[in-house]
């Protein structure tokens, strides 16, 4: 079905991988550039590109798995984050989120691919699984943000799939790392927001979190109670 589905996709190619580039560079702002560092958000190999521009360029590209390939392989941020826009999420195999995933070095890049790409494919959910295992730090993150990326994006998927990502949530709350701790927050917090019953569920682990003697799963339950919280939870 799958295949069927790919092999009727129209690639547009209005655009090269160079012409991308170019828009890139002509398009990027010296005061975009410099605010990047404040967000933990590489700029050295950067052109300043607003995500919103890089969007609406992207609507206007379409679909286009090599076009992504090709921007993917580039290596700047910018490039990295217009390839997750463009690509065909009917044409991404397992192999080619580990191959990406491999390469994530910031949480721009691993969020955006996540949420806008990989949440797509018919592998979210085993990845997500997968990932959260990860010794490696970005990786690691993607699992969880893949997760947060699923609540919003699979309306049919029953609760009971959602419950079953809460164990290796808790486990991955006792990640000391930054960009971790913060994705397992984000996808307790997501998950807690979907519905009553799934808060519930939600409350009860980030309570426990929050009373453990650790800083790292303690500062997940107390963050995702306060989210909670203000969302009525």
């Amino acid at each position: 079905m799958r295949a069927a589905q790919a092999a009727g996709r129209v690639t547009r190619g209005i655009m090269t991988r160079d012409e991308v580039i170019s828009w890139l560079k002509r398009t990027g702002r010296r005061r975009a550039l410099e605010g990047m560092a404040r967000y933990a958000l590489p700029s050295e190999r950067a052109f300043g590109v607003s995500v919103a521009a890089m969007r609406a360029q992207a609507k206007r590209i379409g679909r286009d798995h090599a076009l992504a390939a090709a921007l993917w392989k580039h290596g700047w941020y910018e490039a990295r984050m217009m390839a997750t826009l463009v690509d065909d999420p009917l044409l991404v195999t397992r192999a080619q989120m580990d191959a990406w995933a491999a390469d994530f070095d910031n949480w721009g890049i691993c969020d955006t691919a996540c949420f806008h790409l990989f949440s797509r494919t018919p592998f979210a959910w085993e990845t997500a699984r997968r990932w959260s295992r990860s010794p490696r730090e970005f990786v690691r993150r993607g699992g969880f943000a893949l997760m947060a990326s699923l609540v919003l994006r699979d309306k049919a998927a029953p609760d009971a799939k959602f419950r079953a990502l809460l164990p290796l949530i808790e486990k991955g709350a006792a990640d000391e790392r930054n960009f971790v701790k913060k994705g397992v927050s984000w996808a307790l917090r997501t998950i807690g927001k979907r519905n009553p019953a799934l808060r519930a569920a939600a409350v009860a682990v980030a309570r426990r979190l929050a009373a453990s003697k650790d800083p790292a799963p303690r500062w997940v339950g107390r963050d995702a109670l306060r989210d909670l919280a203000r969302a009525g939870g």
